[in-house]
């Protein structure tokens, strides 16, 4: 009989996690352009971020050699996605892939701490399918995106912490720790999203504090920390050994809080800010309602649960309040920043478990319900991702696939991108950047540090690549040495832009 029961177990095991990696590869397939039912994932920023992998695992060191300012694991992860294809997005539809499965495997956890097994099998894609079908995934492949894992199994400690423990227990420091290392990872991928582990520590140190505890809450930082500590030792070995320890601090550190931020300037005032961060919660609601239309009366339900002491009904309030103001505080609101704030929709599928979760179907958890709950969100992700529309182009209508054909006649061409942050010419020519500002980026370094704009232009006048592409704008010396071979119109959305070709004299 145990030997039975043992086997039933094991084949829900298997069955389950089949059933979210289908899910995850049929919603990303819809969803991501860096599936293969596109013809190609020409965002700017996924292709800065393919270029610095591809430089990253050719030799060049990153902010020294090569330039751009988010953080090493996002160019790693990427020089894998290299290796699987140099010239598609194969490869970053891969680890899309893993992180889609770890997501949802994450929301199962988190579910089975207020649901059964099978209502939590059964609803843990659904959080993910309003993921992905949301304005702030935008194109796929985004540094909150590769993120949304390390955040998800964060939440889940802290919740099943909460719920489950507290008071009765302290956090494990075994748990402290392994939340360290996630928020390490999230350090060195986009910094920015460390509100989300600042509360978490915060809340597991008071929860030491209001069990008289304050030695080991104390300890417990330093705990966390350690485990933080843990994920930059690869990175300090690395630039210790090419010598450019200074570069990393510069490149991810000064430039991201000093130049890109501009910190350290007079900046609006805390009135100003808080107006500006509740303008932008507000506009957020509206254009990602399709998770917001589970995050509001899931946190309401997290809050609300009976039995629950007060430090945790605050819990779930400041994890989500601190993950907002790291990413918004500094007033710009690019509309993939948000992303992260998604993973709070579990809490109202949650919520959907403690409403439906003794209905026949979801109690039963059949095969069926399962299809259903993927055909359904399926076409829902169909008619509400802003990508499902570039389906229908076809490579031969891509400016970029013209611009290949002509480089391409060209024995190991090099090429500069100017006027824009990488077009995708760089990954369609297989082409590894030879300059340190390979595009052309809005951040007005000093001088002294290397001004990106001024070392363009001095590029452009000693012809260092054979080709140029520009957007819209470029400047009349470039025809000194250069010759526009190719223009081409094309854009999305309301914005057209042109994007033009030059040759070397």
């Amino acid at each position: 009989m145990l030997k039975f029961i043992l086997m039933k177990k094991a084949s829900v095991e298997k069955y389950k996690y089949i059933y979210f990696i289908l899910s995850a590869l049929l919603f990303l397939m819809l969803s991501t352009r860096s599936s293969f039912l596109y013809p190609f994932n020409n965002w700017d920023d996924a292709n800065s971020y393919f270029s610095m992998g591809k430089a990253l695992f050719g030799g060049m060191v990153p902010y020294r050699d090569i330039f751009d300012q988010k953080g090493m694991y996002l160019y790693f992860e990427y020089g894998l996605s290299y290796l699987v294809s140099h010239t598609t997005f194969a490869g970053v539809f891969l680890i899309e892939l893993v992180c889609g499965i770890a997501d949802i495997s994450g929301f199962y956890k988190i579910l089975r701490l207020y649901s059964d097994e099978k209502a939590a099998i059964l609803l843990a894609p659904l959080s993910y399918a309003v993921i992905v079908s949301s304005r702030s995934f935008w194109w796929g492949g985004s540094a909150e995106e590769l993120c949304l894992p390390l955040i998800i199994f964060g939440l889940r400690f802290s919740l099943d912490f909460f719920k489950n423990q507290y008071p009765k227990a302290s956090m494990p420091f075994g748990t402290v720790f392994t939340a360290g290392i996630l928020a390490g990872f999230v350090a060195n991928i986009k910094y920015t999203l460390l509100g989300f582990y600042f509360a978490w520590m915060m809340m597991v140190f008071f929860s030491y504090v209001v069990q008289k505890k304050l030695k080991a809450g104390i300890k417990a930082c330093f705990v966390f920390l350690a485990g933080m500590f843990i994920p930059f030792i690869p990175w300090i070995i690395y630039f210790a050994i090419k010598g450019a320890l200074y570069y990393w601090y510069w490149g991810y550190v000064y430039v991201n809080v000093f130049v890109y931020s501009d910190l350290s300037g007079e900046g609006p005032t805390l009135y100003e800010r808080v107006y500006n961060m509740a303008k932008i919660l507000y506009w957020l609601i509206i254009d990602d309602w399709q998770y917001f239309v589970l995050i509001i009366p899931g946190m309401l339900y997290g809050v609300l649960q009976k039995g629950l002491r007060l430090l945790a009904r605050i819990n779930i309030i400041a994890l989500a309040a601190f993950l907002f103001v790291g990413i918004f505080v500094g007033g710009l609101a690019i509309p993939y920043y948000s992303l992260p704030l998604s993973v709070f929709s579990v809490m109202g599928a949650a919520f959907i478990a403690a409403l439906f979760g003794k209905t026949a179907l979801v109690k039963k958890g059949t095969v069926f319900a399962h299809i259903a709950v993927i055909v359904l969100s399926m076409i829902f992700i169909y008619f509400n991702s802003i990508n499902t529309e570039f389906m229908k182009q076809k490579r031969e209508d891509l400016f970029l696939y013209h611009f290949r054909d002509i480089v391409e006649k060209e024995q190991e061409p090099t090429l500069l991108n100017i006027g824009c942050l990488d077009a995708g010419l760089y990954t369609l020519c297989d082409i590894t950047p030879h300059l340190r500002y390979f595009q052309t980026q809005t951040i007005n370094v000093p001088e002294e540090m290397g001004n990106p704009y001024t070392e363009q232009d001095r590029y452009i006048k000693a012809g260092a690549a054979d080709f140029i592409i520009a957007r819209d704008t470029y400047p009349e010396f470039i025809f000194e040495n250069y010759d526009i071979i190719a223009e081409e119109q094309y854009g999305w959305y309301d914005m057209d832009f042109t994007y033009y070709l030059f040759r070397k004299k």
